[in-house]
């Protein structure tokens, strides 16, 4: 029970590690209130800075990235998908649970966490919410192998 009471005492005088939410007062539309921020009438309040290896929206080095399927394998939510046309995969940001393993999978290191964590968009489908390659990128071209004499 002292315990309790210590660790009670320590998080009500500490800092706090979680983001308050954007707007002094909860407004009756948070679209109408965005679509103020967006026009500057209104103001929101800044994020708490990200500590250091916070698990934010996932990257991926299109250049690096091989193509090999491991981040899908591991996957719990099933986030990844391959795109046979371009041999790249795509990623799903509102289906992902940020656990990190295709992170840790990936053998040529394609994959991190950014610290971008303000991730919304009304609607699930929303181009924001799928990382994938440019519509414009195009593969490298493979070198030719050489031939065995």
């Amino acid at each position: 029970m002292t315990f309790i009471i210590l660790d009670l005492l320590r998080n009500a005088f500490s800092d706090p590690h979680t983001n308050e939410f954007p707007a002094r007062h909860v407004p009756k539309s948070i679209a109408d209130f965005l679509a103020a921020v967006g026009r500057g009438e209104a103001e929101l309040i800044p994020p708490v800075e990200m500590p250091p290896h916070a698990r934010g929206r996932i990257t991926n080095d299109w250049e690096t990235c091989t193509g090999c399927r491991q981040c899908i394998k591991v996957c719990p939510p099933q986030a990844i998908t391959f795109d046979e046309k371009r041999k790249k995969i795509h990623i799903h940001v509102a289906r992902c649970i940020w656990c990190a393993q295709c992170n840790d999978i990936c053998p040529v290191g394609a994959m991190t966490m950014s610290d971008e964590f303000m991730l919304a968009a009304a609607d699930k489908t929303d181009e924001s919410l799928r990382v994938g390659p440019p519509e414009d990128w195009v593969p490298p071209e493979k070198p030719a192998r050489k031939k065995k004499a």
